[in-house]
């Protein structure tokens, strides 16, 4: 009879440490995926807004969405030990739907301005712009002094619509990268102000045909990925995955492989700015 007790004593306490063991294990995997620590969407995966036609930054190939910003932004998830899930959208929406809830964070060469800031959060810096200047071969169009007068096209919602607005350029607003190439294809448009890696990788791509890059200056912003205001948590972790991805060479690889030499500005600091990293080759 005794023996019999001490074999339930030993079943009950069995019980119980299984039970803290698997109530242990369930926190760890909570803990490892993001999940709600994170405040995002679905647990273990950052679900993320981007464009389809804006190489190199953002776009599809071969049915998988890459570019510099979305290599770099998987490479971040995975210092997070997160699965990355693209969904396209355009720009002039990106934003609102990243404050709204519908992803989790937006991944789009996306310049940071005052404005944009009364709607999304922004992570630390991992880029610097410019802004491009696409016309035609027979526009004479060489230099963003000389659209006064001209019809000028712009990706709405971006940097370059505010910039075309405060110069009083009247621009016509369409909603993608495609559409404002087709504008000057078809004799639509004089000029195309563009995000200028955009607008040449997109004039290279014609082939030497009718689209060309006539000019491009610095923008004075960084460029980030945007996160809900009210999720700070997320906007931290993002900001020191970041950091490692800068520290361990990936953003120089990526730089280098995305915008073959391409020289970086003295001023600009990714990330957070105290990185140590390899500034990649202007050679």
């Amino acid at each position: 009879m005794r023996a019999f007790s001490a074999l339930r004593r030993l079943a009950a306490l069995g019980t119980a440490v299984t039970l803290v063991v698997a109530l242990a294990a369930c926190g760890s995997d909570d803990k490892s995926s993001g999940g709600p620590d994170l405040g995002l969407l679905q647990a273990g995966t950052l679900r993320i807004g981007t464009l389809t036609d804006a190489p190199p930054n953002v776009y599809v190939k071969d049915g998988k969405f890459t570019g510099f910003d979305n290599d770099l932004i998987t490479a971040v998830a995975a210092k997070l030990n997160l699965k990355p899930e693209f969904v396209g959208t355009d720009f002039s929406a990106l934003l609102s739907q990243v404050n709204g809830g519908q992803f989790d964070l937006g991944s789009s060469s996306i310049t940071i301005t005052e404005a944009r800031k009364k709607t999304v959060a922004f992570s630390n810096g991992y880029d610097f712009g410019y802004l491009g200047l696409n016309t035609t071969k027979t526009s004479g169009i060489t230099s963003f002094d000389q659209l006064a007068g001209k019809r000028v096209v712009v990706v709405q919602g971006t940097v370059q619509d505010d910039y075309a607005t405060s110069k009083n350029l009247n621009p016509v607003r369409v909603p993608n990268y495609n559409a404002a190439v087709g504008q000057l294809k078809a004799g639509t448009a004089d000029a195309w102000i563009s995000p200028a890696e955009i607008g040449e990788k997109m004039a290279k791509e014609q082939g030497g045909g009718v689209v060309i890059l006539a000019a491009k200056e610095l923008s004075s912003a960084p460029t980030a990925y945007a996160v809900a205001k009210s999720n700070d948590k997320l906007r931290e972790a993002v900001n020191k995955a970041l950091d490692e991805v800068i520290a361990d060479g990936t953003w120089t690889k990526l730089v280098q492989q995305y915008y073959p030499g391409r020289a970086v500005p003295a001023s600009f600091k990714p990330g957070s700015g105290t990185v140590k990293f390899t500034p990649p080759s202007a050679g």
